[in-house]
């Protein structure tokens, strides 16, 4: 008689914890008849869903303070998770005593968040070769993958080059930055850096396209794939371009967001949102009314809700912009 007891005892409670979730939240008024001054009372209790986040550059020129306003807001704003797209450190350098001031730097920052931060490297976070193996012993992979509620996000890099190309390029552009500092004659949009595809779109190498292949072939069944990267490799037409992912992704559902340009477009592809963000504290073109600070909010239900949000209009309960008082430590 007690195990019967007991056990109606269990099974009320079980209904009891399924019905919870069932139930109407609790909204009182004293309007019995007529009118009401709402539109409809039939509120969410819980959602499904979840929101994370996206930053753009900080880089190229970091104006102080912008990078930690933004943790400020997105703290307030609350994500589940938060990503970047690159740019995170000015790099550009073969110093490993300036690469790990850069990077503390911005771990100190990043570590203010409430929440996760999903590191990937732009052209100043991988520059060169030395730049490469100090990602690798600070955050390990370049290029990775995870899924998150049943949603699979893709992770590249767009500065996947055979070593010797890589030299070639940090040698032109070193060469590019010293004609824009006046330190030697030239004209940068003759340069030979100017001229390389890599400075603009990227690339991406056999290795990286075949780990992503094996992705998606493994995870068939995803809700969403979100794919990030810093230079949109997308605009890439030869073998190191996004061609042949693309032509993986044709019949899936996606979203690909870049960052580099510092300057915000959005445009549909294959049927699909590709969107390449502004900036996050990186240098802007004063005349360029699409390069603006912003963050972004991605609230994942049945398909991305993606909202952009300029961080001049993300305001604390005072009216003012929040902010968390640091330096860059540089």
């Amino acid at each position: 008689m007690k195990f019967c007891l007991s056990f109606i005892l269990l099974g009320l409670l079980f209904i009891g914890c399924v019905t919870d979730k069932t139930q109407k939240p609790d909204f009182r008024h004293d309007l019995e008849s007529g009118p009401k001054p709402w539109t409809k009372n039939n509120f969410e209790l819980e959602e499904d869903d979840f929101t994370f986040a996206i930053i753009s550059d900080l880089n190229g020129g970091e104006r102080a303070g912008v990078f930690s306003t933004a943790v400020a807001q997105l703290n307030r704003l609350d994500p589940t998770f938060v990503l970047s797209v690159g740019d995170l450190i000015e790099g550009g350098t073969e110093d490993r005593i300036q690469l790990a001031k850069e990077w503390e730097s911005f771990d100190q920052r990043a570590s203010q968040l409430n929440m996760p931060f999903f590191y990937l490297g732009g052209n100043h976070d991988l520059t060169n070769p030395t730049m490469r193996e100090f990602w690798k012993k600070r955050f390990g992979p370049r290029y990775y993958h995870f899924i998150y509620e049943n949603v699979l996000f893709l992770m590249l890099d767009s500065e996947d080059y055979e070593e010797e190309r890589m030299l070639e390029i940090y040698e032109a552009r070193s060469e590019a930055i010293r004609i824009l500092d006046g330190e030697e004659e030239g004209v940068y949009e003759e340069s030979d850096y100017y001229k390389m595809p890599e400075r603009r779109i990227g690339g991406i190498n056999e290795q990286q396209h075949n780990y992503f292949k094996e992705v998606l072939e493994k995870y068939q069944e995803v809700k969403w794939i979100f794919v990030l990267m810093h230079k949109p490799v997308w605009m890439r037409e030869d073998s190191k371009g996004l061609g042949r992912l693309e032509k993986l992704l044709s019949k899936r559902r996606y979203t690909l967001i870049n960052g580099h340009f510092h300057s915000f477009s959005h445009r549909l592809r294959n049927n699909n949102d590709y969107i390449i963000l502004g900036t996050t504290g990186g240098s802007q073109n004063p005349i360029d009314s699409m390069s603006f600070d912003h963050v972004t909010l991605v609230r994942m239900a049945k398909e991305p809700i993606i909202t952009h949000l300029k961080m001049q209009g993300i305001l604390d309960e005072t009216g003012k912009v929040p902010f968390i008082l640091d330096s860059l430590g540089m």
